[in-house]
């Protein structure tokens, strides 16, 4: 049984406000967007909803975010390393993502811009702030501490795939909220185990912001998180996945205490997938990585007939078994952490399929 240790007040308190703040904005936000016409007209093929629906939800989960991070953040414990550094930095990043990502959805940014953004957060993050991966763990037999030149490069592509993940699957009614809470919670127990508070109290208001934001995000959705809401999950999960990695497994329980990169890599399993099968399928037709299509996974659930909630509801059940599975291969397995990333990625990859076997049909919601 878990022990209660403490900070967990101050975690429960992060949780109930983000999603509380974000509860009761959203309502307005959605009638000045339609006021504003600040929508999403389903004007694409690609498209699955068929009504205008505000895009600037994010605004709300950016704001309950930073207010309660900011509110319920614990500077008794700077016993942990580099957290009250990390704290501005995190807020500094956040703002100007929060930024990139409104103009993006209220009249749109330049690629090129959007790029130069994600380079500045990054710069940020792994050379300011100092997150980053310093090693794998034994990964591939990667057993050495990497140089610093690797440890950046590795830690910048980790934050640039991680957000364009979670920046990707934002196409369906509750999916990127709800995988997100999934990520964010997982992320929130883990540091808690680890006594780490100020991470676990960042994943459980990460957490709460987006568990707000699926009342009005589930299907039918009456307002989507948009560029400014995807940016600032994608940046969050970023942070809180690199510190997974190097987490101290000393201080875990017996059945979760080695092996985190493939903790982590399984937590975030479905954007990682997604997006991987995806840019797989353009780079085979030539086409750029970042070009809209109907190529995702949840397009493929839609084609058989799954109604939106259904959709998101096998997604979200896929996510958290193979979270479970590479718990479970990691405590009783007890085999070398490369055997037990492939075993994970075949189970993955596996389940995965299992919708491109089946056979279009229509199913009653």
């Amino acid at each position: 049984m878990m022990t209660i240790e403490p900070g967990t007040t101050i975690i429960i308190l992060g949780f109930l406000t983000s999603f509380f703040v974000v509860l009761l904005a959203i309502p307005s936000l959605i009638k000045v967007a339609k006021l504003k016409h600040l929508v999403d007209e389903p004007s694409e093929d690609r498209k699955l909803h068929s009504r205008s629906i505000p895009t600037i939800g994010g605004i709300v989960i950016f704001g309950a975010i930073v207010f309660s991070y900011s509110l319920w953040f614990p500077e008794e414990y700077d016993h942990i390393p580099h957290m009250l550094t990390n704290f501005k930095h995190l807020i500094a990043v956040l703002i100007l993502l929060f930024f990139v990502g409104v103009k993006d959805d209220i009249i749109g940014t330049a690629p090129m811009k959007k790029l130069a953004a994600h380079l500045i957060v990054g710069f940020i993050l792994v050379v300011l702030a100092d997150i980053r991966i310093t090693s794998m763990h034994g990964l591939f037999g990667s057993t050495a501490i990497m140089e610093n030149w690797q440890s950046y490069l590795l830690s910048l592509f980790v934050y640039v795939v991680v957000v364009n993940a979670v920046n990707l699957i934002d196409g369906l009614d509750g999916l990127a909220g709800g995988i997100g809470v999934i990520i964010a919670s997982f992320f929130g127990l883990l540091f808690l185990y680890n006594q780490n508070v100020p991470l676990a109290l960042l994943g459980f208001v990460l957490s709460g912001a987006l568990l707000g934001f699926l009342v009005f995000n589930f299907s039918p959705a009456r307002i989507f998180m948009g560029d400014s809401g995807s940016l600032t999950v994608g940046a969050i999960i970023s942070v809180l996945a690199i510190n997974a990695i190097d987490i101290e497994t000393s201080l875990m329980p017996e059945w979760l205490n080695g092996n985190m990169p493939i903790i982590v890599m399984a937590i975030m399993v479905y954007p990682l997938v997604d997006t991987l099968r995806v840019f797989t399928i353009r780079a085979f037709k030539g086409v750029s990585p970042f070009t809209a299509d109907k190529n995702h996974i949840h397009h493929r659930f839609i084609l058989l007939g799954f109604s939106h909630r259904q959709t998101v509801l096998w997604l979200y059940t896929y996510n958290i078994i193979v979270v479970l599975c590479a718990v479970a291969i990691e405590h009783f397995l007890k085999i070398d952490i490369t055997l037990q990333f492939l075993l994970t990625l075949t189970i993955a990859a596996t389940l995965v399929m299992i919708p491109y076997i089946m056979k279009p049909k229509t199913i009653n919601a």
